[in-house]
């Protein structure tokens, strides 16, 4: 199956307390189908102080489950799916289908 959120993507969550926050994808964990969203889901971490880090209260952002993501559309800024697509040089490529802009070129 081709992943359809990728690392660097543009997403929206569409459940849960953080419903209707936009970021960008940082990781994806397909095994657990889940992905680390800028932003979204974080927790504070107390953290103990090494030679690399200073201790502290820290803003970590956890994974949350794809199932809860949607991509952003380009144009309208809205939820959108994803469909695929064969441009005329044979590239396949992933485009909105709300708007019909191509995501990734």
């Amino acid at each position: 199956m081709v992943a359809k959120i990728k690392k660097g993507d543009k997403v929206i969550v569409t459940t849960g307390r953080d419903k209707g926050k936009k970021g960008e994808v940082l990781k994806v964990l397909p095994k657990e189908n889940k992905a680390v969203v800028s932003g979204v889901n974080t927790a504070k971490r107390h953290t103990k102080q090494t030679q690399r880090t200073q201790g502290g209260i820290v803003n970590k952002d956890l994974p949350i489950d794809l199932s809860n993501l949607a991509h952003v559309d380009p144009k309208s800024g809205e939820a959108t799916k994803i469909g695929w697509k064969e441009l005329g040089d044979g590239r396949r490529v992933r485009f909105a289908k709300k708007s019909g802009e191509v995501i990734d070129v």
